[in-house]
């Protein structure tokens, strides 16, 4: 999987997870560094590829209202040492792949993992629940 690891978490994240055999960057790489907006790495990982890692719910608001990052991993651990994040990842790293397979959006906590799947561009809003 390709990732872009946004700027309130560790580099070592996106270390770990090239260790871990998945082609990743962070923020700090890119042309602007953590100073990237929001929606430029919205735009780059939609352009590459890649699912963007993030504990900023804006993503998921830019996501719900334009689809832009198309892929996002949602750290929603609270404050957790870098240490303990990178434990929680690994342990469900396997796992976090194979729901991106089915969804766009994954969300994780400190004790479980939410797939968030999208609604079928295909039926009407009065179908899925939505008045």
């Amino acid at each position: 999987m390709r990732f872009l690891v946004d700027a309130q978490l560790p580099r070592q994240l996106a270390t770990f997870l090239t260790t871990a055999g998945h082609d990743a960057v962070h923020t700090s790489n890119l042309m602007h560094g953590n100073r990237t907006p929001d929606r430029t790495i919205a735009t780059l990982a939609d352009r590459d590829g890649r699912t963007v890692v993030s504990k900023d719910r804006d993503f998921w608001i830019s996501h719900v209202l334009d689809g832009c990052p198309q892929s996002l991993l949602i750290v929603a651990t609270g404050n957790i040492t870098n240490s303990a994040l990178l434990t929680l990842i690994a342990a469900h790293l396997q796992e976090i792949v194979q729901l991106f397979a089915g969804c766009s959006v994954v969300e994780m906590g400190r004790d479980r993992l939410v797939a968030h799947t999208d609604r079928d561009p295909d039926v009407a809003p009065e179908a899925q629940g939505q008045a």
